[in-house]
Formats: C-alpha cells, sequence, structure tokens
C-alpha cells in the first residue's frame, strides 16, 4: 500500500504520545498525574447540556445552514459586541465542528503551493501541519522567555517576502500563557499581510485584557470556539470570522469537505454564550487559583520560569539546565516520577529543553504532581537548578 508523502511527513503530535504512554501504565495499575494535554477538567456547564436535550427533543437532528445556524451566528456577533465592542455581520462568521477544521478550511481558502505564513517559534505543536498539508511553508520567528514570547515586529518585518500568505498569532498563547501587547497586534497588522488569529484561549486571562484582532483590522481572519472557556471539548463547536472576500470560498470548503455543524450542538452554543457568564467566571477564578500554585512550585523545585503565564492554562518550563533531549527527559519523568508533561520540542525548535504543563486540573492533583516532581529531580538531578532571573 501507498501512503502519500503528505501523511507520510507529518510529525506527530508529541504530547499525544505521552499521553497515550501514560494510559498504557494507568491500565497496569500505575497513577499517573496528567500534566501533559490541554483539556479542561470541568463539566460542561448544566444550561449548555439542557440545551442539547431539549434540541434533540425538538428533533434538531438536521443539516443546517453551511455556515452555521443563523440564530448561533448572530448569538455570536452579539458576543463581539459585548465583549470587544466590535460590530461583526453574521454574514462574516461560518460556524465549524471546532477550531481545528477551522484552521484547515482557512489554510486551504489562502495557500497555493509555496506560499508562505509566518508564525513564532515556539508556537502552538500543530500549526505548521495545517500550513504544510496545505502546500504551504512555514516561515518561523523565534521569541525568547526573557521578552515575554511576544513576536517581534522588526523581525517578522524581515521574513515577509512576495509570497508570504498571512502573519499567524496565538495570544493567549500555547505553550506559553503569554499575552501579546495590543500594541504589538496593531503593529504586525500595520506590516500588511492577512493576520489570521487564534483566540481560542479568549476568556481565559486572568492579568491583563484579552484583545480581538477584530478591534485593529478586518484584514484578519479569526478563529475561535466552545471548547476551552466553556470546557466543551468533545462538543466540537468553533467558528470563523473572515473578511468578505473570503467567506464564500470558506463557505465552499465546508459545503464539501464538512457539510454543517452539528444542528443540537449549535443549540448548546447559544446557550454557553447567553446563559453561562457565573459558570465560565467560576471556572477562571478556579484556573487562576491553580496557576499560583504551579508557579510557586515550579520555582521552589528548581525548575525555570522567568515569563509567567497569564493566560489559557499552560506555563512553559525551562529545563535546559537537565538536558536538550525534551523527549527524553518527558518520558523519563513519566516512567519514573509518573507525572505526564508535553516536551518542548512538540512546539518548536524554539522550545527545545523546555517542557510544557498544563494546569487544567485539580489543584490537588497539580500539588501532587510538583511533590513528585521535586522528587524525581532531587534523586535524578541532584544539586540542578535553573536561572530564576
Amino acid at each position: 500500500m501507498s501512503v502519500c508523502q503528505k501523511a507520510t511527513e507529518m510529525s506527530a503530535f508529541l504530547a499525544m504520545d505521552v499521553m497515550e504512554r501514560a494510559q498504557v501504565l494507568e491500565r497496569r495499575g500505575v497513577d499517573i498525574v496528567h500534566l501533559e494535554v490541554g483539556e479542561p477538567d470541568f463539566d460542561t456547564p448544566p444550561a449548555i447540556k439542557e440545551a442539547a436535550v431539549r434540541a434533540l427533543r425538538d428533533n434538531k437532528t438536521h443539516y443546517t445552514h453551511s455556515m452555521g445556524d443563523r440564530s448561533l451566528r448572530e448569538a455570536i456577533a452579539e458576543y463581539y459586541a459585548e465583549t470587544y465592542s466590535v460590530s461583526v455581520d453574521p454574514d462574516r462568521i461560518l460556524v465549524t465542528n471546532g477550531t481545528s477544521p477551522a484552521m484547515f478550511m482557512t489554510f486551504a481558502a489562502i495557500l497555493d503551493p509555496g506560499d508562505e505564513v509566518i508564525l513564532a517559534n515556539p508556537h502552538y505543536a500543530c500549526y505548521p501541519s495545517y500550513i504544510n498539508y496545505m502546500g504551504g511553508i512555514p516561515i518561523y520567528v523565534d521569541v525568547f522567555e526573557e521578552e515575554d514570547f511576544e513576536l517581534r515586529v522588526e523581525a517578522v518585518r524581515d521574513k515577509i517576502t512576495p509570497r508570504t500568505k498571512a502573519i499567524f498569532i496565538n495570544s493567549p498563547s500555547n505553550p506559553t500563557g503569554t499575552l501579546l501587547s495590543f500594541e504589538r497586534m496593531q503593529q504586525l497588522a500595520e506590516l500588511g499581510p492577512l493576520v489570521v488569529s487564534d483566540e481560542i484561549y479568549h476568556g481565559l486571562i486572568y492579568e491583563g485584557q484579552g484583545r480581538s484582532m477584530l478591534e485593529i483590522t478586518d484584514n484578519s481572519v479569526v478563529l475561535n470556539g466552545f471548547s476551552k472557556q466553556w470546557a466543551m471539548t468533545g462538543w466540537r463547536l468553533g467558528w470563523i470570522i473572515a473578511p468578505e472576500e473570503l467567506v464564500r470560498p470558506l463557505q465552499k470548503i465546508h459545503q464539501n469537505f464538512f457539510i454543517s455543524a452539528n444542528a443540537f450542538v449549535q443549540a448548546a452554543g447559544i446557550a454557553a454564550l447567553k446563559e453561562t457568564k457565573a459558570d465560565v467566571a467560576r471556572m477562571v477564578q478556579t484556573y487562576n487559583a491553580r496557576r499560583k500554585v504551579i508557579v510557586k512550585r515550579v520555582r521552589e523545585i528548581g525548575l525555570g520560569l522567568r515569563s509567567e503565564p497569564v493566560g489559557a492554562f499552560y506555563l512553559l518550563v525551562n529545563a535546559r539546565h537537565l538536558g536538550l533531549d525534551s523527549l527524553a527527559l518527558a518520558f523519563d519523568i513519566l516512567e519514573k516520577a509518573h507525572v505526564g508533561v508535553a516536551p518542548g520540542i512538540d512546539f518548536g525548535t524554539g522550545a527545545e529543553g523546555y517542557l510544557r504543563m498544563s494546569y487544567a486540573t485539580a489543584l490537588e492533583r497539580i500539588e501532587e504532581g510538583m511533590n513528585r516532581l521535586e522528587r524525581y529531580l532531587k534523586e535524578h538531578h541532584p544539586g540542578k537548578r535553573a536561572p530564576q532571573g
């Protein structure tokens, strides 16, 4: 059997490899503290589940409009007006089966073979796969811990060529948990290329303010969804907000490859936007408490953390004093300490020697994981501590 080159060359998602090995150990009776995968541990708020049940009882089990149910698109537009004070035409919104298909569709719509997309290094593990699979070329701009992993405008400008189709940003960031300043976002928008802004972690911000690229320019594609803020990862519901000239191409791609998002899930999305402010506020408060604990403990046990996370539910921990093979280190920690962490190399060469940890798990499990890591470091890397400046 012949496997196509694209599939053969696609990188594995290494955080998932760690998680799947952890599951093997768990089946053998080993207790694993999971800090490797970024998934909310909260149950979906009751109002959302009740809306889905009502929709099923009302037989909302058929195709919707390929752009998404009009009521949901209007609710998303209202959300942007309330949250960011921007006016978005519902006809520029396309509802998708999660943010991952939204990325797939976006790059399918804008990239011809050889076109370039500029993105930060480190970056979310799967970003290059979307670009490469569409025949594009990822162009990396290194970002640095001592600069809070912010894209430097001059460095991005130096990478722009006639083949540049987009600048891809993610704020708050996975894997760093850091936030792009509004001024930096404005400067990036002024460079000229389309800005693709992954805003999936908006709403999960503990210091500062999340700003949408739509506040700055219509020359942008904004990607967002319900998975993180509303604890709906398994529901698979997201959206794209695109410039008018991209809407019809995106719609045709959606019609051909996905048809429409699930009807009853879209009904649940309306409830998420309109009925769950108190639920989301409680989740954000809990994440923030966890964030403070894990930041403090990471530093106490001797791992490096110059740039504190202010959003999402990740921190990128500097472990270069332990060696530069983060994949081997992650698996060694899993086997010996029974703590799952994601290897930095999963997020680009700029994160090699780092480990990503997620605090989307219960506080007592975070504390247990930190205690296990402390024992592991004392036993297997005695006397080694990262600089904390």
